[in-house]
């Protein structure tokens, strides 16, 4: 009787270890004896040889990382910016991420690629063009973070820089800037209001030469 217990509790194991269920938004790999293997389980129920194979859920829904980075201009201004990646796995790949570079892919290759994309891209505009072409500088740190990802099995969805902050004396000398040009503006149209001024005058003046030299005739 204890033999047949032993034998009923070891195949109760084995049917138990014997199939696994990949849940919503995951991929399973199969590790087969220590080897990765290149069969990659979709969401769902699934046999599995046990004490043999071990399954490790991955997953594949849209993740976010969000960064601050101290990066710096191509005027040599500091520039601090916050910016928020959406991104998630190649579900038909996940394998070989596992294999390459494991399940802490977002310390190892993630974090790092969006601060080198983002300094290389800032690094080509001076500081006031990563304000007024803030929408190409994205496009760009899009592009080049995309491929970078695409390296490591990874997709890039989105990208959002939040924030560009400068030091204090640059705000000043924007804001200085933007008061000269203010003024400039001023001073440009007052010239403008006072030469149309003057021009309506001159015109009024020969209009009322005209009108006497008429009466005069007459």
């Amino acid at each position: 009787i204890p033999a047949l217990l032993i034998i009923g509790l070891i195949a109760g194991v084995v049917v138990f270890k014997a199939y696994v269920i990949v849940e919503p938004g995951h991929r399973g790999v199969v590790v087969q004896l220590g080897a990765v293997k290149p069969t990659v389980l979709n969401e769902g129920f699934h046999l599995m040889v046990p004490f043999v194979q071990e399954i490790i859920p991955v997953e594949v829904r849209v993740q976010k990382a969000q960064s601050e980075e101290i990066t710096s201009s191509k005027d040599l201004q500091v520039v601090n910016a916050i910016i928020a990646v959406n991104y998630r796995l190649d579900s038909a790949n996940v394998n070989k991420l596992f294999q390459e570079v494991g399940l802490a892919y977002k310390e190892r290759i993630v974090d790092p690629a969006i601060g080198e994309s983002l300094k290389g891209v800032t690094a080509q505009y001076t500081a006031e063009e990563l304000i007024s072409k803030r929408s190409e500088v994205s496009t760009k740190v899009k592009e080049t973070l995309s491929k970078k990802l695409s390296i490591y099995y990874m997709i890039l969805d989105e990208i959002n820089i939040t924030e560009f902050k400068f030091s204090p004396e640059f705000n000043a000398a924007i804001e200085q800037k933007q008061i000269a040009e203010q003024q400039a503006l001023k001073a440009n149209l007052d010239l403008q209001r006072i030469e149309i001024e003057a021009q309506q005058k001159i015109e009024q003046a020969k209009a009322e030469a005209e009108s006497l030299k008429l009466q005069k005739d007459q």
